[in-house]
């Protein structure tokens, strides 16, 4: 079985199979297109199927004329019955979490059950969704063992964390080097010759539990580190020091030392929700992760800071939050992206409307406010121009976007808090939060 499905692999006969067709998936799919691969992708939701067979892209970095190129060897379905026909499935489906920080597994163990009963012997399952060290095995595996497979002999199982970073201009899904670990030797090497098809490195792991926490280790790292910098940033204003100079100062160093950048919070599917993984888990071993838990209170605290920050502002200008009209410059989690998932220009949005202020929002890339579980704006972006900037009392960017005219911004606006440190000069209308 190994030597036959690998040998398709090396043929470009396999026919691969993305489930998830979202920032990673969809990446992932034309990937293995682009290498000579005939891909079939699985989405829920079937407004996505539709526009992709339709040659329409909906991520803003993703053009449509690449995906009506890869029409040629590439279909969107919601058919889970099809994923009988392919010899490799890859799970790419999201991992979020539940409102007590525990790791909800809901998309992936759905997933499985859809998938299940089409399970054949011959195929490779690889799982690419963030998760806690121990859940291929604990998950994954039990679904293939009820088929009565043989894992490493007539069936694979790996896990390759996703390590995309979207709207990365410099690095890709074929250029980011790839981990990955196996079940067995055999679930390894079939696995190497999966991504190895298609993607210019892969970096070897001797488990599968090693890769899922080498994948945690990489984000609770800039969740940490962020952490940290957000933490410095409190002390410096309180000292009227501007942190993004110090930054770019210490950044002169040519050793031991690797900018981060403060901003209103952390944003997007994996920074701000990763690491919780790792705490629950090391929870159920008898372990306090304490560092992780205190970077998740100080990023998941920034934008209440930042809504204080302004209330103190408005205070020496003789004003109230109450009744203020406030534009919140980019509601995507970060700079040149569509993604809102975790946004901290949302939360902070949401603040203000508690606090009674009358809220708009401008952001290029997301020109209508998206269905969210946790919040309901029914707005859409406001065009920026000379009169609309300056009918506002406050301008807030939460998201740096290069599309911005920060000059004209700056020349208009009444009141601006930059929490990106955009500003390098100091104006007399710009606040630094």
């Amino acid at each position: 079985m190994k030597k036959k499905l690998i040998k398709k692999i090396n043929q470009k006969s396999a026919v691969i199979g993305i489930f998830g067709l979202g920032y990673i998936g969809l990446p992932l799919a034309l990937n293995f297109v682009d290498a000579g691969f005939k891909v079939l992708g699985f989405d829920i939701d079937s407004s996505k199927v539709m526009k992709l067979n339709n040659g329409e892209s909906y991520i803003n970095y993703i053009k449509s004329s690449k995906i009506l190129k890869s029409l040629k060897k590439f279909e969107a379905t919601n058919d889970f019955s099809l994923s009988k026909y392919i010899d490799a499935l890859i799970l790419c489906v999201p991992t979020p979490l539940k409102k007590n920080k525990i790791p909800d597994l809901n998309f992936i163990i759905n997933t499985m059950k859809m998938v299940s009963p089409y399970l054949n012997k011959g195929q490779i399952l690889s799982l690419e969704s963030t998760t806690y060290p121990g859940t291929t095995e604990e998950i994954l595996l039990p679904y293939i063992e009820k088929k009565n497979f043989k894992v490493g002999k007539d069936f694979f199982l790996v896990y390759s964390p996703e390590r995309e970073d979207p709207g990365n201009i410099r690095y890709n899904t074929k250029s980011i080097p790839k981990i990955l670990g196996g079940y067995s030797k055999n679930c390894f090497q079939v696995g190497h010759a999966l991504y190895n098809s298609s993607i210019d490195k892969i970096v070897p792991v001797s488990s599968t539990k090693v890769a899922e926490m080498t994948k945690l280790l990489e984000n609770i790292h800039r969740a940490v580190n962020i952490g940290l910098i957000n933490e410095m940033k409190i002390v410096a204003d309180k000292m009227n020091i501007d942190i993004h100079e110090v930054v770019r100062a210490a950044a002169t160093k040519p050793f031991g030392f690797t900018s981060y950048y403060p901003g209103p919070g952390l944003g997007g599917h994996c920074i701000p929700i990763d690491p919780f993984y790792l705490t629950w888990k090391a929870k159920k071993i008898g372990v306090d992760t304490q560092f992780i838990k205190l970077a998740g209170a100080v990023n998941t605290s920034m934008p209440k800071w930042v809504v204080e920050k302004i209330t103190k502002v408005l205070k020496k200008h003789k004003k109230k939050i109450k009744g203020l009209k406030v534009l919140v410059l980019g509601i995507a989690f970060k700079k040149n992206v569509q993604d809102t998932r975790e946004s901290p220009g949302i939360e902070i949005m949401s603040l203000l409307k508690k606090k009674g202020a009358k809220i708009d929002y401008s952001d290029p890339f997301v020109p209508k406010f998206p269905k969210m579980r946790r919040y309901n704006f029914k707005l859409s972006s406001i065009n920026l121009t000379p009169m609309s900037i300056n009918s506002y009392d406050l301008l807030l960017i939460a998201a740096d976007h290069s599309k911005f005219d920060y000059s004209l911004i700056q020349k208009k606006a009444k009141l601006i808090v930059d929490t990106r440190g955009v500003y390098e000069k100091v104006f007399k209308n710009v606040i630094k939060a």
